[in-house]
């Protein structure tokens, strides 16, 4: 049981709408609101099942309707001061809040089931949350505010969530006033006593050093030792304790912070498990919101000692969000206690692993912890969760080329039976795979089926999209190689063709595969990776590869020229590419990334571009380079993408998948992306998108509302030509671009 005393994120006037209401019981998952007066006494209880026994009766859905009209008044209450155990056994399954109320109904607290969830300084520590990584800085200072500060700045540098200190009363808090001379005590209490009395800060240059920490981006947190120092802090405005494993057998301590009514954190180091179920259920019994950090106690912890499956332990002791507090060498054991679940980390940090004091010797310095929170919120990802598996983008792409496809055997004519001796499974993996050979024997050919030939989803049945005569109310064009586009241009009369090609492509003269004028304009898109695995890129630190990324984009810009006289409908073609600008292992920060912006626009400054028009692709965070992912860092972010565009007289390719995964990625808006964008657009790849990284979906199959995007592209870009650019839209003789070129006729 949690008695919790935030109550914003329950309360809610009763003249508020019922919308209102319903957004604010999916923010404090649990299920319930109370409904208040202005004066702020209770009027009610609003319940996901008082909602939907509400909805059943309407007529007319009206989600203004005041949550007065709506909130059970009819509900169960306790005065603030009944005894917890007597709380306790009125939260069942079906009673799972209970408003805590004063003698004139003011809600003075809330009873709820232990904490699923639990907020500290804003910041929400879940199972499905964020790591929390505090970086423990102790008495890491030294005694120096200076020092200090330092550890400060490394840590909210590093990535920590919080930076933790600690607050001693020595004179209260040790029996002989924390002298360290006292000849009574043994070796160790008086190693310890000495190094306190020198490095101990007092409260006014804590609170101080709490207040840098904010203005650094990060959260507070301190471990009182004694009463006197939990009363500083609470008086600071703490949002937090962490109480340390010293403590976890004084009750004292525990009860006196509990009724604070703030989240605890409470390592369980040096405790036998007795100890630490008494200290759950003390907690428990007041009221606490707690989180339970797995720990052993010994400066470095041997790692025979470590014990990390104790996790499990924790978490069935009573701390439903458990975490991990370390003091062994190196950072790799935090790692694991986040794969065994573990939301919550502790390591101490310093500067330097030989200044005096034991804290030093099992810390981090600041470019490990910092590689510790890289490696987690990686660690984050990887986790993932134990859902129906799916193909990732990634091995869809692999698949295609790696995997096995039905293939014809022999020619089969149309409306011959399909038996078993006509198929073979060969490679690529971009028809119908091996597993469904059992679907597609004893049907008959609805095609003729050259010797050699993929089968299709169509030729089990399934529904097919034509070609047809589109009309659209602005450019259009299809993608297209030059093995295909003639036969693509017997089927459709687009306004023009894109080229898309390949680096062995480059190798051919384009007179020798265009054999004849066709009746449309035209566009390049140009290869990113060329022979040798190189991957364009004109902001490429190496000259040598820099050079070579010109010298094969002059080519393309050279090969577009030669097709100039094949397409009679064609003034300044259009060459779209990805110009560069990604990283291997992190994205680079916005201060490292003007200059690479600087190099491109050199770059295509000493490109001889007569004739044409080089247009770079807004990009995707995650881009797929021979099918695993990268992080890029140009033309993703909009500002970026708009000050380039007119400082350099550029225009781009808005390509509609990559900037959505853009935009999910960093949280950005969409339509303010779009808004930005698309006065400085030549050309648009559209097409849908998941997610941050799934690009290239079908129309319909991903997030992008397409007839809201409609509207706003005829405001903003106007008259810029667009391509569907859905990834392996070629096959079956073009199925998937007919098919989203459907889709999309009832919009553009």
């Amino acid at each position: 049981m949690i008695i919790d005393r935030n109550l914003a994120k329950f309360i809610i006037f009763d003249e508020e709408r019922i919308v209102d209401a319903l957004q604010k019981i999916t923010d404090n998952k649990v299920r319930a609101v109370l409904s208040v007066s202005q004066s702020g006494r209770i009027q009610g209880v609003l319940t996901d099942g008082d909602f939907r026994r509400w909805l059943v009766t309407q007529e007319n859905l009206d989600l203004a309707t005041p949550v007065r009209d709506v909130a059970n008044q009819d509900f169960f209450s306790l005065p603030a001061s009944t005894p917890p155990d007597l709380i306790r056994g009125h939260l069942t399954d079906r009673v799972h809040i209970i408003p805590l109320v004063d003698e004139q109904q003011h809600i003075v607290a809330v009873a709820r089931q232990s904490a699923e969830i639990i907020s500290l300084a804003g910041r929400k520590i879940d199972k499905d949350s964020p790591v929390f990584v505090i970086a423990e800085v102790g008495n890491n200072h030294n005694g120096d505010p200076a020092l200090a500060r330092q550890l400060i700045d490394v840590a909210a540098a590093s990535g920590a969530d919080c930076i933790k200190f600690q607050m001693r009363n020595m004179e209260t808090l040790y029996t002989n006033a924390g002298s360290a001379e006292d000849p009574s005590q043994d070796l160790g209490a008086q190693y310890t006593l000495d190094l306190l009395s020198r490095f101990n800060l007092d409260k006014e240059t804590l609170y101080e050093l709490f207040d840098y920490t904010r203005k650094q981006g990060a959260i507070p947190l301190c471990t009182p030792w004694d009463i006197d120092s939990a009363n500083a802090l609470n008086a600071y405005g703490m949002e937090g304790f962490k109480i340390a494993s010293a403590d976890l057998t004084n009750h004292a301590l525990l009860g006196h912070v509990a009724s604070f009514g703030k989240p605890i954190i409470l390592s369980t180091g040096m405790s036998r498990e007795s100890e630490i179920i008494e200290a759950a259920r003390l907690l428990e019994g007041l009221g606490s919101a707690y989180i339970l950090l797995h720990c052993n106690s010994t400066y470095p912890t041997p790692f025979k000692d470590v014990n990390l499956r104790y996790l499990k332990r924790i978490h069935q002791i009573g701390s439903e969000i458990v975490g991990y507090s370390g003091h062994e060498r190196g950072y790799h054991i935090p790692l694991a206690a986040v794969a065994l679940g573990a939301k919550v980390v502790e390591k101490h940090i310093t500067l330097d692993r030989e200044m005096e004091g034991s804290d030093h010797k099992v810390s981090l310095l600041p470019d490990e912890f910092s590689s510790m929170v890289l490696q987690i919120r990686d660690l984050e990802e990887a986790i993932g969760d134990d859902q129906l598996r799916s193909l990732s983008q990634g091995e869809i792409i692999n698949r295609e080329t790696l995997a096995k496809s039905l293939v014809a055997a022999r020619t089969i004519q149309e409306g011959e039976f399909i038996s078993d001796n006509m198929v073979i499974a060969r490679g690529p993996g971009s028809g119908i795979q091996p597993n469904r050979l059992h679907e597609l024997v004893g049907k008959h050919a609805t095609r003729l089926i050259e010797a050699d030939t993929l089968f299709m989803p169509s030729d089990l049945g399934e529904v097919v999209y034509t070609a047809k005569p589109f009309s659209f109310k602005r450019p259009w064009g299809i993608p297209v190689r030059y093995h295909d586009v003639q036969s693509m241009l017997a089927e459709v009369s687009p306004d023009f063709v894109e080229y898309h090609l390949s680096y062995k492509d480059m190798e051919l003269s384009p007179g020798d595969m265009l054999t004849q004028q066709m009746p449309t304009g035209f566009a390049v898109h140009s290869p990113e990776l060329f022979s040798g695995d190189h991957i364009l890129d004109l902001s490429a630190q190496d000259k040598t590869y820099r050079n070579r990324s010109l010298s094969e984009l002059q080519r393309v810009i050279d090969v577009t020229r030669e097709m100039i006289p094949f397409h009679s409908d064609t003034e300044t073609p259009v060459i779209i590419t990805n110009v560069g600008g990604f990283s291997e292992e992190r994205p680079l920060p916005k201060e490292e990334r003007r200059p690479l912006y600087e190099m491109i626009a050199d770059g295509l400054n000493q490109l001889d571009a007569d004739g044409v028009e080089i247009i770079p692709q807004t990009m995707p965070p995650f881009p797929w380079h021979f099918g695993g992912q990268r992080h890029h860092n140009l033309f993703v972010d909009a500002d970026e993408i708009q000050w380039f565009c007119e400082t350099y007289g550029v225009r781009v390719c808005l390509d509609i998948s990559h900037s959505k995964l853009a935009c999910s990625h960093t949280g950005a808006s969409f339509d303010e992306f779009i808004e930005l964008i698309g006065p400085h657009t030549a050309h648009l790849h559209i097409v849908d998108a998941e997610g941050v990284d799934g690009e290239g979906l079908q129309i319909g199959d991903g997030e992008i509302d397409f007839a809201a995007l409609s509207r706003q592209l005829t405001r903003v870009a106007p008259n810029a030509g667009f391509i569907p650019e859905v990834w392996q839209g070629h096959k079956n003789g073009g199925q998937g671009f007919w098919q989203a070129l459907t889709l999309l006729e009832q919009w553009y």
